[in-house]
């Protein structure tokens, strides 16, 4: 089977990626006795992949020059040598940037769309959601009546954030790019107020929401931005507030030291607790999430949001930097590998 797939061949140069990083090769792929091939339908891209074209130090190992560069995707199962997984299985697994893929059993999941939609295992229901629930359940431990701030808010993790407090019986702030993305956070993901952080300083613009909102300050801050938002929260939390740091896109295209938060000493007059966490090393939550979050999802109360910034695998890399660089992206950001 002729399949076409992303190699990157050039480390990002000065910042931001740029569409010389990476070529576009043809390959031939076949599966064999204990495999399965796999026709991917839907891709994502998410921010942590920049990390991977870089070969600095981080959590996740990065992308090889000279061969595809890897990511969450759901298919099709065409062909088959494995009596659990029949044609026609949909499946997600980390092969994608690429239109098949040849894959053993322990490479893939099969996935239930009984009453779902299969990219709900892209968001809702995958790496993205669990992200999401360990950030509020396990390391902010958020509470009924917590004040929660999601920044970020209408990005894939941040959408399905608020919405897990919004469904523990928080009141929800929460900081996006745009004023179509704040009526989003807003009217479709049930915040109760947002701000465009371009509207003016975000200290200024947070202290505003918080009093619109009638609280005292925050219980919970969900970072995935960093820099000004971080030291803005810190400056609005509560005594024995928590903050989550999960990402920090202010910092991803940097290509000077960004300064971190100035106000520090306030965490410890005000005995806060900040944690940084990597989803990958709370796995044996999964089973508990999926339970929780299917349900959620399958009642409407949780909605998984995507947009399609791409379609084909032409189009794969050209989506990954319009989400970098914010451009009309409203939660989960996908690529359609269909014709």
């Amino acid at each position: 089977m002729r399949s076409r797939e992303v190699h990157l061949v050039r480390r990002p140069q000065g910042g931001a990626p740029h569409p010389d990083d990476v070529t576009i090769e043809t390959v031939e792929v076949e599966a064999g006795a204990g495999q399965v091939l796999v026709r991917n339908t839907v891709m994502s891209v998410e921010p942590y992949m920049r990390g991977r074209m870089s070969e600095g130090a981080s959590y996740v190992e990065p992308y090889q020059l000279g061969a595809p560069m890897e990511g969450h995707a759901t298919g099709v199962v065409e062909w088959s040598d494995v009596p659990d997984v029949p044609v026609g299985s949909v499946v997600v697994h980390q092969f994608g940037w690429r239109e098949y893929a040849a894959l053993t059993p322990d490479e893939l999941e099969v996935v239930d769309v009984d009453g779902l939609k299969p990219t709900d295992h892209l968001g809702a229901l995958g790496q993205t959601g669990l992200t999401a629930w360990v950030g509020m359940n396990v390391i902010a431990r958020v509470q009924p009546g917590d004040t929660v701030f999601v920044s970020s808010a209408a990005g894939g993790v941040g959408a399905i954030a608020g919405q897990l407090a919004k469904v523990k019986g928080c009141t929800t702030i929460g900081s996006c790019g745009s004023p179509d993305k704040v009526e989003a956070v807003v009217k479709s993901f049930g915040f109760d107020t947002a701000f465009d952080y371009h509207d003016g300083r975000v200290r200024d613009l947070l202290r505003d929401a918080v009093e619109r909102v009638g609280r005292p300050g925050l219980d919970v801050y969900f970072d995935n931005v960093g820099a000004e938002h971080l030291e803005a929260a810190i400056r609005e939390m509560n005594e024995q507030g928590r903050i989550a740091l999960c990402g920090a896109i202010a910092v991803y295209n940097a290509t000077e030291p960004v300064p971190g938060p100035r106000n520090l000493l306030l965490m410890i007059w005000r005995r806060l607790r900040m944690e940084g966490f990597i989803v990958g090393d709370h796995d044996d939550v999964r089973p508990q999430f999926l339970a929780e979050m299917t349900e959620l999802v399958r009642r409407g109360e949780v909605t998984s949001p995507e947009t399609y910034v791409g379609h084909g695998i032409d189009e794969a890399f050209s989506g990954f930097l319009t989400l970098l660089e914010g451009r009309a992206v409203v939660g989960k950001a996908l690529v359609s590998l269909q014709d």
